[in-house]
């Protein structure tokens, strides 16, 4: 069910940003895997998926600390041995269990074909790395629906800095007003705010409970909902 919670005009929309984990692809089992992995290479105990899942969203290194723990916090060298053995490990392993969520290389076509002549252009924007996010968005068949794949090291900031919303918007022409993120927790719609976007979150993601804390303009339970909003 579509729902709105503030005002939104879909006619306006001109360049959508989709976020990528857990909003197009779901690389929930691989990202857990790959922290699991480097916690057993530290020595320490695993930790269980729904805990890691809750920890993804800020880009790597961010997951990586969380997963190591307030306790090793301010430890440099371990967070860095951790991070470049997480890299590696989900360099090798980042499509072992990744897929496309249902309905959204349906929903790409139809957006990207608008009946009505409207032309829409889609980029990515993660806080995922970006040769991961777009191998996994090329392997995956994706590719071809992006002008723009843009990971959490493209620029010296992160989402929900808007940093790399506004680099899009004038790299590819489009006014903020006529932009829409889409994304699957509170950093996605912050940085649409940041940025002065519209703003659509995804029920069907990794942090759903987030949109409570910050309610974007948009509610979608699938992303064929996303296709009946802009259609």
């Amino acid at each position: 069910m579509i729902r709105f919670l503030r005002a939104f005009d879909p006619h306006r929309v001109r360049l959508l940003v989709f976020d990528l984990d857990g909003t197009l692809i779901d690389s929930r089992l691989d990202l857990i895997q790959a922290i699991n992995a480097t916690l057993r290479h530290l020595g320490r105990p695993e930790l269980p998926g729904d805990l890691v899942a809750s920890y993804v969203g800020d880009g790597a290194p961010t997951l990586v600390r969380r997963a190591l723990g307030d306790a090793d916090a301010d430890n440099e060298a371990l967070l860095q041995e951790a991070l470049e053995y997480f890299l590696a490990y989900y360099r090798l392993h980042k499509l072992d269990h990744t897929t496309v969520y249902e309905g959204i290389p349906e929903t790409l076509a139809a957006l990207a074909n608008s009946p009505n002549g409207l032309q829409r252009q889609m980029a990515v924007l993660s806080n995922k790395p970006v040769n991961p996010s777009r191998d996994i968005v090329r392997a995956l068949g994706l590719g071809d629906f992006f002008v723009r794949i843009y990971g959490g090291n493209s620029f010296p900031t992160k989402k929900p800095d808007p940093l790399g919303v506004q680099t899009l918007l004038q790299e590819i022409g489009i006014a903020a007003d006529e932009a829409l993120i889409v994304g699957d927790s509170s950093i996605d719609v912050l940085t649409g705010r940041n940025a002065g976007l519209w703003t659509c979150g995804v029920t069907y993601g990794f942090a759903p409970r987030t949109l409570e804390e910050v309610p974007p303009d948009v509610l979608i339970e699938t992303p064929r909902e996303l296709g009946e909003l802009l259609r």
